[in-house]
């Protein structure tokens, strides 16, 4: 199993920027590397506690399927997605909002994921997802940053 923290610091307020990482919109606009599209659950706007998506997307040249669920949420200050079903043996992320004093935010992402088929899954851990998963999520940071510092009308 690994685990890895991403810290973003962002120019917004934590309610809007937690409001921002739960939208769907934002999440496959941060995914169009990767073909990522929703085909199933929550189509487009913000989750809520309870609720699912399914995703598809290209990664390393193969289709994957990952359906995740809002598992725990107490906005503005945290939210948990989990793996519903999907490629990983355990995939838990938690998002995690703080102000930062100065009226904006620090983000911290904490995830927890194990790949599958035991030690062919803990050697593609070391070989490739270790890198690969920490990249995707700082993408993924970049664009609910960019959203949240974007002027507002």
């Amino acid at each position: 199993m690994t685990r890895f923290e991403a810290v973003t610091r962002i120019a917004a307020p934590p309610e809007l920027v937690f409001d921002i990482s739960l939208d769907v919109d934002v999440h496959t606009a941060s995914m169009a590397a990767s073909g990522e599209q929703v085909i199933g659950g929550v189509a487009a706007g913000g989750m809520l506690l309870g609720e699912s998506v399914t995703w598809e997307a290209r990664h390393f040249g193969v289709r994957w399927r990952m359906t995740s669920r809002i598992t725990a949420f107490d906005r503005p200050g945290h939210f948990v997605d989990e793996q519903v079903s999907g490629p990983f043996k355990r995939w838990y992320h938690a998002h995690h909002f703080e102000p930062d004093g100065q009226g904006g935010t620090v983000m911290r992402d904490v995830i927890d994921f194990a790949a599958p088929l035991g030690p062919l899954g803990a050697l593609a851990e070391w070989a490739a997802l270790n890198r690969y998963m920490p990249r995707l999520i700082r993408t993924r940071n970049g664009h609910v940053k960019a959203a949240a510092e974007a002027p507002r009308s």
